[in-house]
């Protein structure tokens, strides 16, 4: 068994089909498969179900497929840590973030990050929920993590800012800019621009709702969050949003809330710092961050 077959064998799972896993790959289907019916000789058994359509996993296949990726991923950081540590220019940085952070607060890092180290490249990984985020980089995804403070974290963790919740309204709601702020239960009769259901702003805004007495009354559903914002300004609905993702121009009304909702973000890794990693953070370190405001709350 070797990583190659594995990287074969992932990608077949992943596209279900030789086919398209022999393009994404740029390798002969006739070589690809000859890879895998190797691999399955030494397993002792099918891990691949071949039908007409295309193929699916065996119950051998679900339970090989797990470590299968883990042991890929870790391979490849295996050799990005050890190109940094080599003290090779064109390394490779790995950063793994929920998407509003990779949105709102990560562009002016990679700007500099890029100014600073031309030669390296960037693998960003974004999660729509924190818990997602957190269990990907303990199995072994990104070489330094930027989000929400991960519970029950054991690693090395960093403090960086916070970031503050707004509500958007379109210009037309009664309630635009009658002034700078707004209770949250002031909400509760609108409509609502909201996330998927696995989407980790969805279950943010549908604690920070009950918390506020109601269960607010969704008009339309997306998976973007500078597209929430826009969907708001169209006059869809109102939605809930961290400041640093507001599109700059937006035609609505953006109202902070009364008292403040927060999340505080930190840099955090698994066990140590890989060099590219630790430079990341020390950039991370020079960017403006908020402070938490006074008698905020803090977000779930």
């Amino acid at each position: 068994m070797n990583l190659r077959q594995l990287q074969y064998f992932l990608a077949i799972a992943d596209e279900g089909s030789f086919t398209r896993a022999a393009e994404r790959l740029l390798v002969a289907q006739p070589s690809l498969s000859q890879q895998i019916k190797s691999l399955e000789r030494e397993i002792g058994g099918q891990l691949l179900e071949r039908l007409p359509t295309g193929v699916r996993l065996t119950a051998a296949g679900k339970a090989f497929m797990t470590d299968a990726r883990l042991a890929v991923t870790h391979a490849a950081r295996a050799a990005r840590n050890a190109r940094s540590a080599l003290g090779l220019e064109a390394g490779e940085l790995e950063v793994a973030t929920v998407t509003s952070v990779a949105f709102g607060v990560l562009p002016p890092a990679f700007e500099l990050w890029h100014t600073r180290y031309p030669a390296t490249t960037v693998e960003l990984r974004e999660y729509q929920h924190r818990k997602a985020l957190d269990d990907a980089v303990r199995a072994g995804v990104g070489d330094i993590a930027v989000g929400p403070r991960p519970a029950r974290w054991t690693g090395p963790i960093v403090e960086l800012g916070w970031e503050q919740f707004v509500a958007v309204l379109p210009r037309s709601d009664p309630l635009a800019g009658r002034r700078r702020t707004l209770a949250l239960e002031e909400l509760a009769d609108r409509d609502w621009v909201l996330f998927g259901p696995e989407h980790g702003l969805t279950t943010l805004i549908l604690e920070v709702c009950a918390r506020s007495g109601f269960v607010p009354r969704r008009a339309v559903r997306t998976g973007q969050v500078a597209a929430a914002a826009r969907l708001a300004a169209a006059g869809l609905g109102v939605t809930l949003i961290p400041d640093n993702v507001v599109p700059h121009g937006l035609n609505a009304a953006i109202h902070s809330l009364e008292p403040p909702l927060v999340r505080q973000l930190v840099a955090f890794t698994r066990q140590d710092w890989p060099p590219l990693a630790q430079a990341f953070l020390e950039l991370l370190r020079t960017l403006t961050w908020q402070d938490r405001p006074h008698s905020a709350t803090i977000a779930p």
